[in-house]
Parts: structure tokens; sequence; C-alpha cells
């Protein structure tokens, strides 16, 4: 047997279409099997709730091993996961290839994907997976969908939490009237005289992009621009990234083939797919093609796809940035989101900022507590903020003008946190991504 953590981990395919996935006492064994594993490692005690709820449980039983635990208790376990990957990617050493084949995070997606298939996944969670919709039908009246949406409405927000579960302080993206999506018809002029001119890219828009900050996708489309790159904006769906956290691996696998299929033609005439959210960008490149491996065109698609600022990142090293990049005053701190670490891709936030000039740059790099949708409900959202208090400390104490992450969600979270540290909301710009600052810095 190896010692753990000398390779790199690997994963295995996910085979949600045996009928064993979904056996009941089959992944009770399973997870009998790893949580025993677990208990004897506790590597991971600090990462996530689910961690600690799993070692109380089992050292409050009689016998203080997993022996006197019962199943049922194990649901509160399951459902503390954000499936955030960091416990796979950066603590345990019992991931594959080490025999013990430990995959905490895919352990959990098996579990919620036989409660989905048993009907068990509630209303209101799974309307809050369906984001194209929300989107689609916010936009029209999104004066009216923020107003209601707003912290401290005492007249929505009371509703909110008792229809839907979400927490009445938690705070919420705004939606926007014009989606991203529909601005292919206003690209910026490509620079010509730049060193990466005849580059071209596809940009996977994102949900939230498209329906709630497409200033991010405006501001990736100029700076990529004014960098030389040809772009062209394509959004068939949602990546899937909220369903797949409900168990519905089935609709990410339709969701993968339609993409898959409609991104196809551009990689074929030789265009990057640059995603714009690190979560999209994870389920393009590595979940997908865990759960359809036999798709060529899901293949292919996770080869051409890049996160925002990986890309940016391999045109400074490999062509050369185009000039015109000044100082940003202030400073800024900068996020590492747990799904940019999950890409194995190394800080690509912070490298890209620290192509600005003579700018003071603070990398955290902890999980927010955020965890998607997860975070802002009721029953989640104190346990959020007490995961993410150590990465909102470190923003209080830095104080930097700009705030930054690359999960936009995390950057809210965090500033929540910072909120409660200081008694006040934090003094910073409005800024929510990095690639807006690097916009910035263009004064594009």
């Amino acid at each position: 047997m190896n010692e753990g953590s000398l390779e790199a981990p690997t994963r295995h395919v996910i085979a949600w279409r045996e009928e064993d996935f979904y056996d009941t006492q089959k992944l009770d064994v399973e997870l009998r099997r790893v949580f025993d594993i677990c208990h004897g490692c506790r590597r991971c005690f600090n990462l996530c709730d689910s961690f600690p709820k799993l070692f109380d449980l089992i050292d409050g039983s009689e016998s203080g091993e997993l022996d006197t635990v019962s199943s049922i208790d194990f649901k509160p376990v399951i459902d503390a996961c954000t499936m955030c990957d960091m416990c796979f990617m950066s603590k345990c050493p019992y991931v594959p290839p080490h025999e013990f084949d430990l995959d905490f995070p895919h352990l959990i997606l098996r579990a919620r994907a036989i409660e989905a298939h048993e009907k068990e996944i509630g209303f209101a969670a799974k309307q809050l997976t369906k984001t194209d919709r929300n989107g689609k039908w916010a936009a029209p009246v999104s004066g009216i969908a923020n107003w209601a949406s707003k912290r401290g409405n005492s007249l929505t927000r009371p509703v909110m939490e008792a229809t839907l579960g979400i927490h009445a302080d938690a705070e919420l993206p705004k939606f926007t009237s014009k989606p991203f999506s529909s601005m292919n018809n206003q690209a910026p002029t490509v620079n010509v005289d730049a060193p990466a001119y005849g580059r071209k890219a596809v940009l996977y828009a994102t949900c939230f992009t498209t329906y709630n900050n497409p200033e991010i996708g405006i501001s990736a489309r100029a700076v990529l621009a004014h960098n030389g790159v040809e772009t062209k904006i394509v959004y068939p769906k949602c990546c899937g990234m909220p369903q797949l956290e409900q168990g519905d691996i089935a609709g990410v696998a339709a969701t993968a083939t339609d993409v898959a299929e409609t991104l196809k033609p551009w990689i074929e005439k030789g265009y990057d797919v640059i995603a714009l959210v690190p979560s999209c960008a994870l389920m393009l490149k590595f979940e997908w093609p865990l759960i359809i491996p036999e798709n060529v065109d899901v293949q292919s698609l996770s080869k051409a796809t890049f996160d925002i600022t990986e890309y940016i990142v391999s045109i400074g090293k490999k062509e050369g940035m185009a000039d015109g990049l000044s100082q940003l005053n202030g400073g800024v701190s900068v996020h590492i989101s747990c799904h940019s670490r999950a890409q194995n891709m190394g800080q690509k936030g912070a490298e890209m900022l620290r192509l600005i000039p003579d700018t003071d740059v603070d990398v955290i790099e902890r999980c927010s507590g955020h965890g998607g949708s997860w975070g802002i409900m009721i029953d989640n959202f104190d346990v959020a903020l007490k995961i993410g208090k150590p990465v909102a400390r470190k923003v209080a104490e830095k104080a930097a003008r700009h705030i930054v992450s690359e999960c936009p969600l995390a950057r809210e979270h965090i500033l929540q946190g910072v909120e409660r540290i200081n008694e006040k909301p934090a003094d910073v710009s409005q800024v929510q991504h990095p690639i807006q600052l690097l916009a910035l810095a263009y004064d594009l």
C-alpha cells in the first residue's frame, strides 16, 4: 500500500446509469466504509460542517465508534456538504489512486442522487436550481425583483424565508434587465497591434453573468479585445452545477450534451471556450466528462475550455499583455474560490492581478463558506458565515479598496462576514470579479 498524497488525485467515471448506484443498502455500506476512514483520520475537521457533524455523531455514540451510529443519523452529514471538492483536492491522503479509493464529494453526490431518484428533494430547492428560468422571468421586472429580494425588505424577505427557506439576511444576487447573452452585436474593436492578435474565443456566458452581473462579461470582452482576441457570446443554458448539487445527474447529462453540441462548431473553427465563472469552468472541464465519458463532443469541449483568469494569464505568458495597464490605488484582496482551486490550475486570479503594475495584491486561499445556494438557506446561513469567518477577518484586517473573488457569490458572502466583524458595511468598490479590475486598470 502506498503512502497517501504522493500521486496526483484521479477521479472515476460516475456510474449514475448503473442500477447499483441507486441501491440504498449498497450506498450505506460505502458510506460506512468512507466515514470510518474519515473518523480514523480527521484531517478534514476544519474544512466544512460535514466533518465536525460526522465526528460529533461518532464521538457521541454508545461505543464511540461508527458501529453504534444509526444510518438515519447520516442525513445531516450529507446535507452539510457543499461539494466544494477541497477535501478531495487538498486534504484527503486517501483519494484515488490510493487503495482506500476515497472520494467524499462524489459519495455525497451519490447519496443526493438517490434522494432525487426517490423524490425526496424539496420543492423550494428544486426551484432555486432553475437559474435560467428564474433569470428570464426576472429580467423584464428586474427593478421589482431586486426590490423584493433586497436585504432589509420587511415585506418580502420574511415571506421568502417562510416559503423558500432562504435566510432573511442572506445577500442575494441582483438581476439585470439586459442579459449579457443578448449583447453579441456589441463587440468591442479588436486591437490588431496586440501581441495576442489572432486568438479567437467563445465566451460561455454562465447564468450568473447573463442574468445577474453582465459587467463581468463586458469587462472580459473588453480586456480580450484590447489584447487582440476576437470573441463571440454563446450561452445555450446553465452548466448544471445547481442541479448537480441536488443530485439531478440525468439533468446535468442532458445539459452537457446540448451545450457541447452547440459549442462543437466553434471549437472546430478554432475558437477557444472561456467560462466566466469558476463553477461553470469546473463543470465543463471535469464533471461533465465523468458523467458522460462516451460523448466525444463533451470530451472535446473539456480540452478546449479555460477559466477567464487562466486564459488571460496564458496570454501574458505566451504572447505578452497589450500595453496600457495602470496602477490601482487602495490595494486589492483577491479570494481564490474553491471551484477555482478544484480546477488544479493554481492561483490564476492572483497571477492575473499581479500583471497590474505597482498594485498591492493580497491573496486569500480558503473557503468562503458560501457553497452556492447552500449558504443562503436558513439552516445553513449562520454556519456558512462561521466557516468563512477566517476569510472575512483577513479581508477586514487588510481593508483594501477592492475586494474581489473568482466566485462573485462568494465575494458578497465574504462582505457579509466583514460587516458582522466591523458591525458596519465594508467601504469597498462594487467590483466583484478580478477581470473587472483588469478592465479598470486598462481604463476600459
